[in-house]
């Protein structure tokens, strides 16, 4: 699971990298610092502390829904009469949820078992014939014996064809004794009353035909969908971290349960990079998490869903994600800071420990929890005029020209962040390519 997490990591930070390579080479051309050009830097301390929601990891929206349902379709040649719950209601096991309608069933009861008496007696009078055409025979001449035997073994055929006919109806009997009995439909599990399909339609979006459909209560998971683009970022076992939406510190841990590959659907996705809309068509999967503990959410709750890879565990001392770090001499590792008079500068780092989950490493010395710094891109020279990010952007950019209007656009739903104007933005980018 370790190496797997590595792997995924791995994976959206080459991409991430990659996407911001292309944005900025389109984007921002290469400028030096005496035109003016600006290189954002963000705090180390705003960069340790984002942890999880900051663009550097994939979110995927979610809602929370019952762990376990129960369905009941409606008997296509009986007739509802009464529903007897309403959406929404609380039910147990056992409470009635509707009845059918046994009038009919009670009349045809009643001709089925008329005719059952007929076919008995029909039966009887068979084998009464039968017994009367045997003496006859046996007091006939030795002639005549041909012709009993051939009566004999036509009733006899008549009187088995009438006993298939005695089952047939008592099997009917039976059905229709069964069908009144069980006349009153009754739910199997504790829980709420999720939707009553009154018309007996079939829903367009799963197919689910259900007459009622109850939600068991006090289990709960989440499903969410992840995209064709960001596909790589869960499989089937992995850890996870759901947060609430109105409350950034309320999380539930659990992992993903089930990717449904059978069943995707349909999207189509707008990213706008700065330049012309590009249209994509791609498919969503459904997936769902199983939850450590479900406390403290409710039903129909919309989260945003996140890989776990220990982010949320808090660290001692100073951390840096690996690639804030440029490691083109391993022996002398440095970082772009923001120093006197607001120029950028190599600043040389001591290194520690390295987090192979997080591909993080704890900074000893040359950099404080104060400093600013920016990505390490290979343009980049001292002496560049730098200023702080209000928005978490990072990296180079020309000025902005009086009037231009810089917005930043967020795609969260399928896990896929946009590339924000003026630089990288920490808070809302690095994963526009996985």
């Amino acid at each position: 699971m370790k190496k797997a997490k590595i792997i995924i990591l791995c994976v959206i930070i080459a991409a991430a990298v990659a996407a911001f390579i292309c944005v900025k080479t389109f984007m921002f051309p290469k400028s030096n610092s005496d035109d003016g050009t600006v290189v954002y830097v963000n705090s180390v301390s705003r960069l340790m502390g984002l942890g999880s929601g900051n663009g550097m990891i994939n979110r995927f929206s979610g809602i929370v829904e019952s762990q376990e349902t129960w369905s009941v379709q409606q008997n296509p040649e009986k007739t509802v009469k009464d529903v007897l719950v309403e959406e929404g209601q609380e039910v147990t096991a056992g409470t009635a949820l509707f009845t059918y309608d046994t009038e009919q069933f009670q009349s045809d009861l009643a001709q089925a078992q008329i005719d059952l008496e007929r076919i008995k007696n029909e039966i009887t009078n068979m084998y009464s014939s039968i017994s009367d055409l045997e003496k006859e025979r046996d007091k006939a001449a030795a002639s005549d014996k041909a012709a009993y035997n051939l009566q004999i073994q036509e009733q006899q055929l008549q009187a088995k064809q009438k006993e298939f006919d005695e089952k047939s109806k008592q099997l009917e009997i039976d059905k229709l004794n069964e069908n009144i009995n069980n006349a009153t439909v009754s739910s199997e599990i504790d829980g709420v009353i999720k939707s009553i399909n009154k018309n007996n339609s079939v829903s367009m979006s799963n197919g689910d035909d259900s007459f009622i459909t109850v939600m068991k209560t006090g289990e709960f998971r989440v499903k969410g969908k992840m995209n064709e683009q960001n596909m790589a970022s869960l499989s089937e076992g992995a850890a996870v971290i759901v947060h609430s939406r109105s409350d950034e510190a309320l999380s539930w841990k659990g992992s993903i349960s089930k990717i449904d590959w059978e069943n995707p659907e349909g999207n189509q996705n707008s990213m706008n990079y700065g330049t012309e809309d590009s249209m994509t068509n791609s498919s969503n999967y459904p997936f769902y998490v199983e939850l450590e503990n479900s406390s403290g959410l409710r039903m129909g709750q919309h989260v945003y869903i996140e890989p776990d890879f220990g982010q949320s565990e808090p660290k001692e001392g100073l951390w840096l994600d690996e690639y804030m770090i440029d490691m083109t001499d391993p022996a002398h590792p440095f970082v772009w800071a923001a120093g006197e008079n607001e120029r950028l500068e190599k600043r040389f780092v001591k290194l520690g420990d390295r987090d192979d989950d997080l591909l993080q490493y704890q900074i000893l010395e040359g950099l404080s929890a104060e400093d600013a710094i920016t990505f390490p891109e290979p343009d980049l020279k001292e002496g560049m005029q730098t200023t702080v990010s209000s928005d978490g952007s990072m990296g180079q950019s020309s000025p902005v020209s009086e009037g231009d209007n810089i917005t930043d656009t967020p795609a969260e739903d399928n896990g896929v962040n946009a590339a924000s104007g003026g630089g990288m933005s920490v808070d809302e980018t690095m994963s526009v390519a996985s």
